[in-house]
């Protein structure tokens, strides 16, 4: 079963909303793309995880996004803490913090920050794992805001909350993704995107294991999970993936039927 935490109101949030077959598709990239250059140059001026009503300040007050007004500053703190929950009291977050740290390359920064915007986002986590997949696996091969929009149509049969996004929302949002892949480094172009299959890094293969973890995914399923096709890797690979990772330090990894060893942690 996923795991939740209580919001204010009382009610659950699942911890993981792009693991969770409960959380309901939203619209946040219907204004903006992922805003990745933002995050990015805002983690960039901490040295550590903050609470989120210190990163509140250093947008709003120490204006660190250059933004003109306040009305400007209060809307991009609030798009950036929906995308990417900016809190190092928040689990998620705190596990991405950590890895961001470990990067080695810009490339594998902007993978490790789609696996969070992913996590927690279950319309990105889907399109990721069904329409960017095989597009990943195929590059290059172009992405098509069409398609976008497509799979975002469908998915009106099966989420009712889809069905009360205006036309104009729904391809807003396949754009802004479309966008949001580029900016990620899983694309290229400016038109039309190419994609681009990501070598295998040791950052964002570590978030997804400790989202899983936290999703409350058993062990041996955790190897098996679609989680992993949002960096390129199909269920029967994932196993290979965490060997050649292991045998770069890039985590411990050793498994013999039934028993696995996973640590992915700094000292590992």
């Amino acid at each position: 079963m996923a795991r939740s935490l209580p919001n204010q109101n009382g009610s659950k949030k699942a911890l993981v909303p792009g693991l969770s077959p409960s959380s309901p598709y939203v619209s946040r990239l219907s204004a903006r793309s992922a805003l990745f250059t933002e995050f990015h140059l805002l983690l960039d001026s901490q040295k550590t995880a903050l609470p989120s009503t210190d990163y509140r300040a250093l947008v709003l007050t120490e204006n660190k996004l250059y933004r003109p007004s306040a009305s400007a500053r209060e809307k991009i703190w609030q798009e950036l803490k929906k995308r990417y929950r900016l809190n190092a009291l928040d689990p998620l977050f705190a596990a991405f913090w950590e890895e961001w740290q470990r990067c080695a390359s810009d490339t594998e920064r902007g993978l490790t920050a789609y696996i969070l915007l992913a996590m927690n986002d279950r319309l990105v986590a889907d399109l990721g794992k069904e329409l960017l997949f095989p597009l990943l696996r195929r590059a290059p091969a172009e992405l098509r805001v069409a398609d976008v929009r497509a799979f975002i149509e469908r998915a009106k049969t099966t989420h009712s909350e889809v069905r009360e996004w205006s036309d104009e929302t729904r391809f807003a949002v396949a754009k802004k993704y479309c966008a949001s892949i580029r900016d990620f480094g899983l694309a290229n172009g400016i038109v039309h995107k190419i994609t681009v299959r990501p070598a295998l890094y040791g950052a964002p293969v570590r978030l997804l294991v400790r989202a899983l973890r936290l999703a409350g995914v058993p062990p041996l399923n955790l190897v098996r999970a679609q989680a992993f096709r949002l960096i390129g890797l199909n269920d029967t690979e994932v196993i290979d993936a965490l060997g050649k990772l292991n045998s770069v330090g890039a985590l411990r990894f050793r498994m013999q039927g039934d028993i696995m060893e996973l640590d992915v942690t700094e000292n590992c």
